[in-house]
């Protein structure tokens, strides 16, 4: 029995193959699944449409919230960050050659005095308001005389190769540059003592009073340790004249010939860790040397360097406004027109103040950059104050019966003439677009007058034309248009006095007048500011009255630099070009974002 049971128990149930049932099963599936789809899908289709509509809600709602949270954090993160100049970086400007020597007691050019500045120490430099400071000096100091000056110097300034600089350095220097067999292109202390009284203080003694003495101290010093040995006469080209070892806050690395059959170099200087002055941001600093401006521009189109020096307007523009900036500053020097007073025809004043009168400098400064400074006077506007003298304005009709009331009138070819000789002035300059392009102007407007100008630009660097010996020194003109670099004081001396007449001497307008002479020097020996000023307004009352020469602007330094750098500051006021590595320490390329301290 249980073996049936069991049998039963696995036996398989039999399925039917009726086919017309198996169909009426199928409908009533169908109908099943249609009907849970009509009531579950169909008729709640809005339904699902409805929750859709929440979801994409929520899904926004919920990316703004995450959005905010972002946007908060990144604010966060950035109120407590911000950019500062990048360190360590690599700075690259270009300048005009050329580079003969590295002894900065020999340098010209302006890639020369460039390094200078950059390698070397003075005892005084000027700050970014033009006034003097103090770089390696602590002190100056005038006894009552005001003819000896003792000078403190910091003690822990050395060379770059650790040795420590004294006031013997500063005594040996100016060994050098009084001694004639040297042949320093710094010039003015023949007749000063020097005496060292320790390793931090020097004395300077004068033969007499001289109220601009503080900004001769503007001197690079050179190292005694190194040059003590040389022969005066062999200084120039001793090794030291390639491979210097200053004290600034660069020293030299390399010097690189761009190629054999070009005077173009780079000098590769790399920052004094020793610097008393600081550490400066950039880690490297390349000067490349180029003979022209065009090459300059070149290179600056070539993004081969970060910016550039020694432009002139008719470079700037060919520049990319897009990827440089422009500064533009006033320097402490002028353009003007020196009228030769011993030619046959200037030594007229009549003339002269005929030519002073006709001259147009708001024309001549429309040809220059935007902002170019009027220079009226033998000195800049900041340099005298008080009743100062006003120069005639442009009048051409005054002028013209200046003239005539002189005996030069218009001929039948509308040229002047006198006593049956034609009125011709030459006119010399040197080579320079911005020079020449006043030229222009200038002898445009004194044609008018019916005089006839000859023009000669000669180039300083031709040899073959020997602008010195040749057209300075005799005084080979009528007119030169040449620039006057005037300095911080007002000590327009050189320029003026009758005394510097000379074929060695900077008075080329061969100018000499009793008053003149006299207010000239007694303000070289008064070092009270207000005595000063009243002898300078009395000296350039009569430089107005006899019109050596024609100020016609104020000169610009133009510097070029990219948009990733910070180099210039451009609120300074510049003594000369070479005053803009007055904030080198701060000069950087690119930057980089940091947490603010608290």
């Amino acid at each position: 029995m249980a073996d049936d049971s069991r049998k039963k128990w696995y036996r398989l149930p039999k399925v039917s193959l009726n086919k017309n049932l198996l169909k009426v099963r199928m409908r009533k599936v169908e109908k099943a699944t249609l009907r849970h789809a009509h009531k579950f899908v169909i008729k709640r289709w809005s339904s699902v449409r409805e929750v859709q509509w929440h979801v994409i809600t929520w899904v926004l709602v919920m990316g703004l919230l995450i959005a905010a949270t972002g946007l908060q954090l990144m604010w966060y993160q950035q109120s407590y960050r911000t950019n500062v100049a990048a360190k360590d970086g690599t700075y690259a400007e270009a300048v005009l050659g050329p580079v003969d020597t590295l002894n900065p007691i020999f340098a010209t050019s302006s890639a020369e005095q460039s390094v200078s500045r950059l390698i070397f120490s003075s005892l005084l430099n000027y700050d970014k308001t033009g006034h003097l400071n103090n770089d390696i000096a602590t002190s100056v100091k005038a006894n009552e005389t005001n003819t000896v000056y003792t000078v403190g110097i910091r003690s822990d300034v050395k060379w770059q190769d650790g040795v420590k600089l004294t006031a013997n350095d500063v005594a040996f220097t100016i060994g050098l540059i009084k001694d004639v067999n040297v042949r320093s292109s710094i010039t003015g202390w023949k007749d000063v003592s020097v005496k060292v009284i320790d390793d931090t203080t020097i004395e300077f003694t004068l033969p007499t009073v001289y109220a601009a003495f503080r900004h001769a101290l503007t001197f690079p010093i050179v190292p005694e340790h190194i040059l003590s040995g040389i022969p005066a006469s062999g200084i120039r080209e001793n090794i030291f004249s390639k491979n210097p070892i200053g004290s600034g806050p660069f020293k030299l690395h390399l010097v690189q010939n761009v190629d054999a059959n070009s005077t173009s170099k780079v000098i590769y200087l790399v920052r004094s860790d020793e610097y008393y002055g600081g550490s400066a941001k950039l880690a490297r600093f390349q000067l490349h040397v180029y003979d022209t401006s065009d090459l300059i521009v070149k290179a600056l189109s070539g993004n081969e360097v970060n910016a550039a020096a020694d432009l002139l307007p008719a470079d700037i523009k060919q520049i990319d406004a897009k990827q440089y900036n422009v500064s533009t500053e006033p320097i402490q020097s002028g353009v003007y027109a020196i009228l030769n007073t011993k030619s046959p025809i200037l030594s007229d004043v009549n003339l002269r103040r005929a030519l002073q009168v006709s001259t147009d400098t708001n024309a001549i400064r429309k040809k220059l950059p935007t902002g170019t400074l009027a220079l009226d006077l033998p000195f800049t506007a900041s340099q005298l104050t008080g009743d100062i003298p006003v120069v005639a304005g442009f009048d051409v009709a005054a002028a013209k019966k200046i003239l005539d009331d002189n005996g030069w009138v218009l001929n039948s070819k509308g040229i002047r003439e006198k006593d049956g000789k034609e009125l011709v002035l030459s006119v010399v300059t040197v080579k320079n677009s911005e020079l020449e392009s006043v030229l222009d102007v200038l002898s445009s407007q004194w044609r008018a007058l019916g005089i006839t100008i000859s023009t000669q630009v000669i180039d300083p660097a031709d040899v073959a034309q020997n602008f010195v010996q040749s057209i300075l020194q005799p005084r080979n003109y009528d007119v030169l248009l040449y620039q006057l670099n005037i300095g911080a004081d007002p000590d327009v001396y050189a320029y003026w006095h009758s005394s510097q007449a000379t074929a060695q001497g900077y008075n080329f307008s061969n100018y000499s007048n009793i008053i003149s002479d006299d207010a000239l020097t007694s303000a070289r020996v008064r070092v009270e500011s207000n005595l000063r000023n009243a002898k300078y307004i009395t000296f350039a009352r009569q430089w107005v009255y006899d019109a050596p020469a024609i100020g016609l602007y104020q000169s610009n330094t133009q510097y070029v630099f990219s948009r990733d750098v910070k180099s210039v500051d451009s609120s300074a006021v510049f003594v000369s070009s070479i005053d803009r590595y007055d904030n080198i320490l701060d000069w950087s390329v690119g930057s980089r974002s940091v947490y603010k301290t608290p």
